[in-house]
């Protein structure tokens, strides 16, 4: 890998959600000894005088806490789904990878939804 000298680290993958006025980005870049971390940016388009604008929030998260991150997420949105809204079909929520830009037409609902950190 060539080495990077800048302040901005070289994406090395990226996944983006889109969600209505929400984009969600999910990067893995790289430090200058080649270790790998994550960072996730919330990006929310916001109006503001003249014209549009966007908010960014970001979270850094390094390899040692991967599995610790992705338990607590489950947990926590399985706790939502099944003891806080277990009335509520969350698949009605989903719609088609091509209404967000993509190009597969495969459904969310169809993708499992459990978080797997191999």
């Amino acid at each position: 890998m060539e080495e990077n000298n800048t302040n901005e680290r070289e994406e090395i993958f990226s996944e983006r959600v889109r969600a209505g006025k929400r984009t969600y980005f999910f990067d893995v870049k790289a430090t200058r000894s080649n270790d790998y971390y994550l960072t996730i940016t919330e990006s929310k388009r916001r109006y503001k005088d003249d014209g549009f604008t966007y908010e960014k929030h970001k979270i850094f998260l390094y390899k040692e806490d991967f599995n610790k991150f992705v338990e607590a997420l489950n947990n926590t949105v399985n706790h939502v789904k099944d003891e806080l809204l277990p009335d509520i079909d969350f698949t009605q929520f989903d719609r088609p990878a091509d209404m967000d830009g993509e190009e597969s037409d495969v459904r969310r609902s169809e993708i499992d939804t459990e978080l797997k950190w191999d």
